[in-house]
């Protein structure tokens, strides 16, 4: 079910190909060039080609009631995806230093849009980690655009407080959301993952358009020497749930434990097969490597720079450099982070962990410094910016300063 290797197999195996973003680039590139052009009737022309649109307007109204025990359990994931998002927020701050009052300020942007995916699954989890985040942020205006909208996914977006959902997807959504049209509002940043296409689409309006990041097939890397190989594999398993190309990646030092979890996979995915319809379409694309030492196995995870890190060992958090989200200890499954333990699960895949870690609160603001100097500041500075202002050969420069140095 799943295979076994050594480090120098793996490594050859882990690397990530760029050829499914580059053919979804050309398909998607003239869809963005249409509806850019185009506006609604381009989005139109696509909506229904691609999606089997067929209303009257490309918005629904939100509304519905999510009861019973699925309503209690989304008002607990968005009050701790709150709660982390609030702690999360960058403050503004004006600290005295020296003779100068300097600091920050904090603003939101004005405009996002939240793309959220619901082709095999409707991922409710998805709009809640998009839009939560931007309401703290204190993003006035959210558009969420989702396809393929359910009764339930309705029903979150108006206990979320959003009014209408942008029922288009794909290359067109995000090149409507980026440039706007005669019914679809421009945005300032496009967030929320998607397939090939969708992302292939945010790569090209990233240059007019700020964007989260490029978002791979999911993936989680467990690092573990010991434990138990049920719940490894169970973990395994849940992340290769989400698409035939998400990867589940074990690390570790013991031949013991690879040859426990190898069998738990074969048991756990053939109990799932016959239980479960969405079980059939699970398929491990991944391994368990087996590492000559720890030092090798972290080697790799930095290499990898895994969405999802999972570390039995907590003492071992020193080592990671690189990963979208971390989960520490034997309890810490990937699919509490999922849906509710807090932090957010829109995460960089693909790599991109090495650059930044996953959607934030602070995704949706800026940070504005601020400098007020008194007489006695500039007097203090004067010469120092008056020299390096020359040695650019930038004269008005100096210049400015030395009026207010000679009153």
């Amino acid at each position: 079910m799943i295979r076994i290797l050594d480090e120098e197999q793996a490594s050859r195996l882990l690397l990530r190909s760029a050829d499914r973003i580059r053919s979804a680039i050309s398909v998607v590139a003239p869809i963005i060039a249409d509806v850019r052009a185009g506006g609604d009737a381009a989005v139109l022309k696509y909506a229904k080609k691609l999606d089997g649109f067929t209303a009257d307007s490309f918005y629904v109204a939100t509304g519905g009631e999510l009861g019973g025990e699925l309503g209690e359990a989304v008002d607990t994931a968005i009050a701790n995806v709150r709660l982390f998002a609030e702690q999360q927020l960058v403050k503004s701050w004006t600290k005295t230093i020296g003779d100068r009052e300097l600091g920050q300020i904090i603003r939101p942007l004005d405009r996002v849009g939240a793309y959220v995916p619901s082709g095999r699954y409707p991922l409710l989890s998805t709009m809640l980690m998009a839009v939560v985040p931007a309401q703290v942020a204190g993003v006035a205006d959210i558009t969420v655009a989702c396809p393929r909208p359910t009764a339930q996914m309705l029903a979150l977006a108006s206990r979320l407080g959003i009014e209408r959902v942008l029922c288009v997807g794909g290359g067109q959504a995000i090149a409507a959301m980026a440039y706007g049209t005669e019914s679809i509002g421009a945005v300032q940043r496009i967030v929320g993952p998607g397939n090939a296409y969708v992302a292939a689409a945010k790569k090209l309006v990233s240059a007019d358009v700020a964007i989260d990041f490029v978002a791979g097939p999911s993936e989680i890397v467990i690092v573990a020497n010991d434990g138990n190989p049920q719940w490894i594999a169970a973990d395994m398993l849940a992340q290769s749930e989400h698409d035939v190309d998400a990867r589940a990646v074990l690390l570790t030092t013991s031949t013991k434990l690879a040859n426990a979890v190898q069998h738990e996979v074969g048991v756990q995915l053939a109990g799932l097969s016959t239980a479960d319809v969405a079980g059939e379409s699970i398929r491990i694309n991944g391994a368990i490597v087996i590492c000559e030492s720890e030092e090798s196995a972290f080697r790799l995870v930095n290499l990898i720079a895994p969405e999802h890190l999972s570390l039995y060992d907590p003492s071992q958090l020193d080592r990671v450099r690189n990963a979208g989200s971390v989960f520490i200890g034997q309890y810490s499954t990937e699919a509490a982070g999922d849906y509710a333990s807090g932090p957010n699960h829109i995460l960089p895949t693909a790599g991109y962990a090495t650059i930044r870690g996953g959607l934030s609160v602070n995704d949706f603001v800026k940070v504005i410094t601020t400098q007020q100097l008194s007489k006695k500041a500039i007097d203090s500075l004067g010469a120092t910016v008056t020299t390096l202002a020359r040695a650019e050969g930038l004269e008005a420069h100096a210049r400015s300063v030395e009026m207010r140095l000679n009153g």
